[in-house]
């Protein structure tokens, strides 16, 4: 019998499985309020309660080293030695919540992905590139090699964000005099929303609508801009979304080039389902592409849009791993 988790500073899914024939069957998952708990070990108590666990793998935001992780948005600090040590449980492993879900890629279905750009798939593919816009700006890598797979976490994230025309040149001008030093989350995250668009108004780009000043009042900034530009209701939200799109397309395309993952690019985090379409525009394909004189590598690789719960289905692959050494 196994544990699997994906822990998060808002929530954290558990899945307890047990493995017939070489297949994982999952006996019973659960979600968890993270906050309302001292401890992820007080979690695994509540969840799993006298089952005899052999092995435990849970996805975690943040870099995991060592064995040990601090949560970043959660008074946590997790100890694989000790989760192991007080739950009695032989084999424990803290992954990046995103090099759990890199894991999970060659076993995902058709169904559980949405092609985004087809690519020409001409060259070796066994490395992958993971690129997750949400709260923040989450990357990872994976390498399947003689029947091993390799995981490759990453703060890529915290990378300079680098523009690629005059307008983000100018984003970067002002993002500087905020920020000082300007990272790809600054701009391509949940967060880099907002920066964005203040941006294009106090550059006299444009200005929002009443609507959007309104909802900016009692809801979340950038879900505001997301909504208001999908709807077509606020020109300056469209114009701070292209931006975005330009700019996740741009990063997704240096991913294939730093460490040639030409297998594919899956994009996971809370955005990218949420703008799909706008994914699928000519905006973000010729931002991904336009790579000079090595474009032919990144034109020839797939990007897709994970639609699971990777991380989780990650965390109870590896875990599965555990067991045959």
């Amino acid at each position: 019998m196994i544990l699997a988790g994906d822990v998060g500073g808002t929530k954290t899914l558990l899945g307890l499985f047990e493995i017939v024939d070489d297949n994982l069957i999952l006996l019973e998952k659960e979600k968890f309020i993270s906050k309302d708990f001292n401890s992820l070990q007080e979690i695994i108590s509540k969840f799993a309660g006298s089952n005899n666990i052999e092995a435990a793998v849970f996805g975690v935001p943040g870099p995991a080293l060592k064995g040990e992780v601090k949560l970043t948005n959660l008074d946590w600090k997790l100890s694989a030695a000790q989760i192991s040590k007080e739950l009695d449980i032989p084999k424990v492993k803290l992954v990046n919540d995103l090099g759990a879900t890199a894991y999970s890629i060659p076993y995902l279905n058709e169904d559980e992905l949405i092609k985004i750009y087809e690519g020409q798939k001409k060259f070796s593919n066994n490395k992958y590139g993971i690129l997750a816009p949400g709260t923040g700006l989450g990357e990872a890598f994976l390498i399947c090699e003689d029947g091993n797979k390799i995981i490759l976490s990453s703060e890529g994230g915290h990378s300079d964000f680098a523009p690629t025309n005059d307008l983000e040149i100018e984003l970067l001008k002002y993002l500087l005099k905020k920020y000082k030093r300007v990272s790809n989350e600054r701009v391509i995250s949940g967060s880099g929303l907002p920066n964005i668009f203040d941006f294009l108004v106090e550059y006299g780009y444009g200005f929002p609508n009443e609507e959007t000043l309104e909802r900016f009042k009692n809801e979340d900034k950038a879900l505001v801009i997301s909504e208001m530009a999908l709807s077509g209701k606020d020109k300056l939200c469209s114009d701070t979304l292209e931006i975005f799109v330009s700019a996740l397309g741009a990063r997704a395309g240096n991913l294939v080039l730093t460490n040639l993952t030409t297998g594919g690019i899956f994009l996971g985090g809370g955005i990218p389902h949420k703008i799909k379409n706008l994914l699928l525009s000519e905006i973000f394909i010729s931002s991904y592409k336009n790579k000079g004189r090595l474009s032919s590598i990144v034109e020839a690789t797939p990007v897709y849009i994970i639609n699971n719960e990777a991380a989780f289905k990650g965390a109870s692959l590896y875990a599965k791993s555990l067991m045959r050494k």
